[in-house]
């Protein structure tokens, strides 16, 4: 049976499996990325019942927004005026929930948690940001790899989206193996003592808090990391240059740039930048000088440093409001 979801989710497996990464993280030197943006608000405006109401009650006509001076202008959506007043199913293209493959649900941390429909299309972009991080700074493309799946799983939207991701870079060719013992150590440990040692490297992916107590644990427990090579993919709160070090030491790296990364997302938008060797590099240097810091953040305390693929994730700055379209 062939039908418009499965002719998309065709288009998107072809351009994931056939692209070198190299080649999609060059796309936006020949490709304007507003333009890409511009056209995709054409596309959502033309099938989405919600974003249609939402439009005509701004007094918005799609026709008019031509240019990146109008795109500028349209009205930003956000849960309160946007995600939270219409039908789930009015927010999917052609208003049909069934489009979608896949539901996953926000932690909400803003008050109610929230559902968030979505294709594998969509998490076939995401896992882009995955590839670059296991190619780049992992070399997983040449090395066996344990990926360790160590974010909650269920509903919440980061377990089953990371074990899908990498799932996904397995399919490509990578030697990744997955497992998803989620937040259960008992579980961690036993995968990591009678898996790890039949591979290359061992990637534990998870709660930058909860993966140190699993390190620290793993010690008292009489685990030696060293031998098995630990990389770390870590999400959901930020931390330091020290503590980066710090855990690295416990587990025998000797090159934190290459040894762990950091990714950036929401629920509803997956994944939108990640940290990669140069931004680490740039970031603990930013965290021996503190002046350089606060003259660049405003305070020495260091954020996230993350690069982006502006065709994957188009952002802009509303004050600072931080708005993005993808």
């Amino acid at each position: 049976m062939e039908s418009e979801s499965s002719r998309q989710a065709l288009g998107a497996w072809h351009d994931f499996l056939a692209t070198p990464l190299d080649t999609v993280l060059n796309r936006h030197q020949n490709t304007d990325p507003q333009q890409a943006a511009l056209a995709l608000f054409h596309a959502v405006a033309a099938t989405v019942p919600a974003y249609q109401q939402f439009l005509s009650e701004q007094g918005v006509d799609p026709g008019n927004i031509r240019g990146g001076d109008d795109f500028a202008r349209l009205p930003a959506v956000s849960k309160k005026n946007y995600q939270s007043r219409f039908a789930l199913a009015q927010l999917c293209r052609d208003g049909k929930l069934e489009g979608c493959d896949f539901i996953a649900v926000s932690s909400g941390s803003t008050g109610k948690p929230s559902f968030w429909p979505r294709t594998i299309a969509d998490e076939l972009q995401i896992t882009r940001r995955f590839e670059q991080v296991f190619h780049d700074s992992f070399r997983a493309d040449e090395r066996r790899t344990l990926a360790v799946v160590c974010f909650t799983l269920g509903t919440w939207v980061g377990g089953m989206f990371t074990a899908s991701c990498c799932r996904y870079l397995a399919s490509k060719g990578y030697p990744i193996t997955v497992i998803t013992p989620g937040n259960n150590k008992e579980e961690i440990y036993r995968v990591v003592a009678d898996l790890g040692p039949a591979f290359e490297q061992v990637v534990l992916l998870g709660y930058p808090p909860f993966l140190k107590d699993v390190v620290d644990g793993g010690i008292a427990r009489g685990i030696d990391w060293a031998p098995l090579h630990v990389k770390f993919v870590m999400a959901g709160e930020v931390f330091s240059e020290e503590w980066r070090s710090l855990v690295g030491e416990r587990t025998g790296s000797t090159n934190p740039m290459y040894t762990s990364a950091s990714i950036y997302g929401t629920a509803d938008a997956g994944v939108l930048a990640n940290e990669t060797p140069l931004s680490i590099c740039i970031r603990r240097w930013l965290a021996a000088t503190p002046d350089a810091a606060r003259a660049l953040f405003g305070e020495s305390r260091l954020p996230t440093l993350a690069q982006y693929d502006p065709l994957g994730r188009f952002f802009e700055a509303d004050g600072r409001t931080l708005l993005f379209t993808g």
